[in-house]
């Protein structure tokens, strides 16, 4: 069976990666100019989450839903404040219309962006033309995001910025994201590129790192948050979100949400053994 968004969809590295997606948007449309944004791996759109589901896991419980239930000693931060805001709107009762990024980047983005969005699964991408098909300046392509992207550098807009998150079913999708991040600064060297990663193993993820560092000649910001000690057996260990040309005040807000983020979803489990880290490369 091929991997869909739904059985992930509002877990505690979807929360994590969505925080962040939207600190990068609001950023970045601070500026006037418009700007394309590419998805890569889009999915659905939107997801029916429903407690005790067998259609949907339960893992979704352990990330949207503990931030919809938190009551926190402070305000919370205004990245995360804009996040849980946007769960709050679309949960009834026991559900939640959760929102994939292609609907969290339409909420963020103006009427003067053009969105480009890659799913090659027919039904997903059929859901997705539904919500957002008539949307002006935006194109839902059944190609593959990885190859789709190359044609559309550099846009001429001359802003752009490229979310980069496939399934990780097989282990070469490390390796295309990497490519994928080296061509596009190639074509676009401006371009803002945020990549997904899931965390296993800390040493592995700390190679990968590495070696795309080593091979492009620009900022880095790197956010990771874990539910388990990174060298343990579970499943999902942790979450990567890897920034290329981080907008201006990007890291000095992500040392702020990170940390509490992280409390709100460790606070859910029996024992405490979620923490978080912020690398920084060349960060403006």
């Amino acid at each position: 069976m091929k991997y869909r968004h739904q059985y992930h969809a509002g877990n505690f590295a979807d929360v994590h990666k969505h925080v962040l997606l939207l600190e990068v948007l609001t950023a970045l449309t601070r500026k006037d100019k418009g700007l394309l944004f590419v998805d890569t791996h889009a999915g659905r759109g939107s997801y029916e989450l429903h407690a005790g589901d067998v259609a949907h896991p339960a893992e979704w419980q352990s990330g949207a839903a503990v931030l919809l239930g938190a009551e926190p000693p402070k305000p919370f931060h205004e990245a995360i404040r804009r996040y849980r805001d946007l769960l709050l709107a679309r949960q009834h009762g026991g559900s939640l219309e959760y929102l994939g990024s292609p609907l969290l980047a339409a909420g963020a983005l103006r009427p003067v962006d053009r969105l480009v969005f890659f799913e090659t699964q027919r039904e997903e991408a059929g859901h997705l033309r539904k919500l957002l098909g008539e949307r002006a300046k935006t194109r839902i392509d059944g190609a593959d995001g990885f190859a789709g992207l190359r044609a559309l550098l550099p846009p001429p807009e001359r802003r752009g910025c490229v979310l980069i998150d496939p399934p990780y079913e097989e282990r070469e999708d490390f390796g295309r994201v990497s490519a994928a991040a080296i061509d596009a600064l190639q074509r676009f060297e401006g371009a803002v590129l945020v990549l997904w990663l899931p965390v296993k193993l800390r040493e592995d993820f700390d190679a990968w790192l590495t070696k795309l560092r080593g091979k492009i000649a620009r900022p880095v910001l790197a956010s990771l948050l874990w539910m388990h000690p990174c060298d343990s057996r579970a499943a999902l260990n942790g979450s990567g979100v890897v920034v290329v040309n981080p907008p201006y005040l990007i890291e000095e807000a992500m040392r702020e949400w990170l940390p509490e983020l992280t409390a709100i979803l460790g606070r859910a489990r029996a024992t405490d053994q979620s923490g978080c880290e912020v690398i920084s490369s060349g960060s403006r």
